[in-house]
């Protein structure tokens, strides 16, 4: 199809063998390498120089680079590349779409060379697990015993399994969170737990439980219960703090039906009030979906009718500066028609600059550049919809190959 791709089986020894395959480095050649007097630059190069070259390139083409040469397969598996890479900025994030509710394939959504590869993730058996990524690794949970639990890296496809959190075996709600340290590559899994007060539907017991790569143990810093408000499954942390959507559970306005909780995870303190950090959102949501950009809290939220506002208007990207919301843009009225029939509810993941949105009755997928402001469909994804109920979603990573759970 149009706009697919498949990796090389050439790949180097940090990959995992069943990875899926990118197209051949050919079709990057250009025409003057059909001269027989070219000269080869990598001929002249020097392996450190030609290191820091290949560091740059996008992840499909340093794949693609390695089947040129065995000189250039060399450099490409070596420690030494790896740490190259790792100096370079951040790669674009790519969005992982599910193109099946019954297991755990899709495609890739690459924005630098805006192409789709088809891709298998390790570890998780259906879309409709949990899932939080940060800085290269994807943490996801699943959705019946929410007690397997796994952090990989989704371009290696090494994987690691955590030993099961604490706390309530069977909750009602739960979200979760991941952090890398992007100095010492240690990792933190934050779940918050949610379960109804039994015979109180407006009491909510909310517990908060963090994992520590480095120790490898689970710690229950807190527990609480929530009058009027629950917890829900969007949660993201931010420069050291943990932040998350809780939802009114009667008694309030259609104004205040979501609202916005924060814990320091440095203090990690069990006294107080969660309620005390509470912060309204901007306005009348039908949802919202937190993210982490650049060390900063951004929410994209659906914009419900002043009369109805169960029914999406349009969709809205803030960013949280201090206590106040600062709105970075609106959804412009043809993208939003552009979707078609849009639910209340839809799926969005954002890091670095770009965020992702995506309604979970179509395969389309929007994308919007917060320092261009710009607004821009992707390449369209080699996948059609079937059948009229089927579902699809998905989530944003960043391709790194560094980085190991």
């Amino acid at each position: 199809m149009e706009g697919e791709t498949s990796w090389v089986s050439h790949c180097p020894d940090y990959i995992a063998p069943d990875l899926v395959e990118f197209d051949s480095f050919s079709e990057l050649n250009d025409e003057d390498n059909r001269e027989a007097s070219s000269v080869h630059v990598d001929l002249i190069l020097p392996d450190d120089l030609l290191e820091r070259i290949l560091a740059y390139l996008p992840i499909a083409s340093i794949f693609r680079a390695s089947c040129v040469c065995k000189r250039w397969y060399e450099i490409v598996k070596s420690t030494r590349f790896l740490w190259n890479f790792s100096q370079v900025l951040s790669q674009k994030p790519w969005y992982f779409m599910f193109t099946s509710s019954e297991e755990p394939v899709g495609y890739a959504y690459d924005p630098s060379l805006r192409k789709w590869y088809s891709i298998e993730l390790p570890c998780i058996q259906t879309s409709n697990w949990f899932i939080a990524s940060s800085c290269g690794l994807v943490c996801v949970m699943d959705n019946d015993s929410r007690s397997e639990l796994y952090v990989c890296n989704p371009i290696t496809k090494y994987c690691k399994i955590l030993q099961e959190p604490p706390g309530l075996k069977f909750s009602d709600y739960s979200a979760l969170a991941i952090c890398v340290n992007k100095k010492t590559s240690c990792y933190s899994v934050i779940i918050v737990k949610s379960k109804q007060v039994p015979g109180n539907f407006f009491q909510w017991d909310l517990s908060i439980h963090i994992y520590d790569s480095g120790t490898m143990m689970w710690a229950t810093p807190l527990t609480e219960v929530l009058t009027g408000w629950r917890g829900g499954d969007e949660s993201v942390i931010c420069d050291g703090c943990l932040y998350f959507l809780i939802y009114s559970t009667g008694g309030g306005g259609p104004d205040n039906r979501h609202g916005l909780i924060t814990y320091n995870l440095s203090s990690r303190s069990s006294h107080g009030l969660l309620i005390r950090t509470f912060i309204p959102v901007p306005c009348s949501l039908t949802c919202g979906r937190l993210m982490n950009l650049k060390e900063k809290l951004v929410m994209v939220g659906g914009i419900g009718k002043p009369d109805r506002p169960d029914i999406i208007k349009g969709i809205g990207i803030w960013i949280l500066n201090g206590k106040a919301w600062q709105e970075i843009s609106r959804m412009p009225h043809k993208y939003f028609q552009g979707f078609g029939e849009f639910d209340d509810v839809f799926a969005s993941s954002g890091t670095d600059d770009l965020i992702y949105i995506q309604s979970y009755g179509a395969p389309a997928l929007l994308v919007f550049d917060v320092n261009q402001k710009q607004w821009r469909w992707s390449q369209k994804c080699p996948v059609t919809k079937r059948f009229p109920l089927q579902l699809f979603t998905g989530f944003c990573f960043e391709p790194r190959l560094e980085i190991s759970p």
